[in-house]
């Protein structure tokens, strides 16, 4: 009789998370096609050349400044941005995904695990100008400066771009509501995740393959706040920048949005 209980409770319980499921998909679905639009599509299509080109020249002024510097001293920023394309590609994947019931269940919770370790990886490459404290080389100052500049803003386009995507999917599944705690949340995550690449070290892919050494860090500036403000500061502020930015862009594509309406 206990047995008969239990299965009928498992059942009731896989039938009702069955059924929230594909209601979040056809409220996804619902909300998608009443705000899709040509003209969207073409400045999505547009973004993502504008994102290729931006990297593409990225490219080409690393190359340059290793030449003229005779180093290869900013390497590791092509590497950075490889990994800040990552996000990119998981937040397109899982809102390409989304569209359909079966990806919708089964790639995009994929797709969205991978972004929420990825992420950090994009704005990173903010931080890279603390380089420009120890350049050498024949490159004047003001070249090492264009040099980041493009990177940085390449790797925030995309972790801009994909964050808002993420948030599109959230909003449309649920609410803006919650679409917009998931961008805040994520972005303090992300803040708390560049403090452990740039200062700790640590790699996107340590929180996949060893992730108890990163849990026993975090616990220990949890337990010392104090000895440990300068994380608490730098991942406040960074997490302010990055969502003023986020919210002006995201202001702007408001406008847009709104004039199409009304066109």
């Amino acid at each position: 009789m206990y047995l008969e209980n239990g299965n009928h409770n498992q059942s009731l319980v896989y039938g009702l998370a069955a059924l929230a499921a594909n209601n979040w998909y056809n409220r996804f679905m619902i909300n998608h096609h009443s705000t899709r639009s040509p003209l969207r599509v073409k400045y999505k299509i547009a973004l993502s050349t504008l994102l290729i080109a931006a990297t593409v020249i990225s490219l080409v002024l690393e190359k340059l400044h290793t030449r003229v510097n005779g180093s290869e001293s900013y390497s590791n920023l092509v590497f950075n941005l490889g990994l800040a394309w990552i996000p990119f590609a998981s937040a397109v994947l899982a809102y390409i995904s989304a569209r359909n019931r079966f990806t919708f269940f089964l790639i995009m919770p994929i797709c969205t695990l991978v972004w929420m370790v990825f992420f950090p990886n994009a704005p990173y490459l903010l931080t890279d100008f603390q380089h420009l404290a120890f350049t050498e080389g024949s490159a004047p100052l003001w070249f090492d400066v264009i040099v980041l500049i493009w990177f940085a803003w390449t790797g925030l386009l995309l972790g801009i771009t994909s964050l808002y995507l993420m948030q599109e999917i959230i909003s449309k599944t649920f609410n803006p509501i919650i679409g917009w705690f998931f961008a805040i949340g994520a972005t303090v995550l992300s803040s708390i995740g560049i403090y452990l690449g740039r200062f700790l070290r640590w790699n996107s892919w340590d929180l996949l393959y060893d992730p108890i050494p990163i849990a026993k860090d975090m616990v220990a500036l949890v337990r010392n706040p104090i000895s440990n403000l300068p994380t608490y500061v730098f991942t406040i502020l960074f997490t302010l920048l990055f969502l003023f930015i986020y919210m002006t862009i995201h202001l702007f594509s408001g406008m847009i949005q709104e004039r199409e309406h009304k066109n």
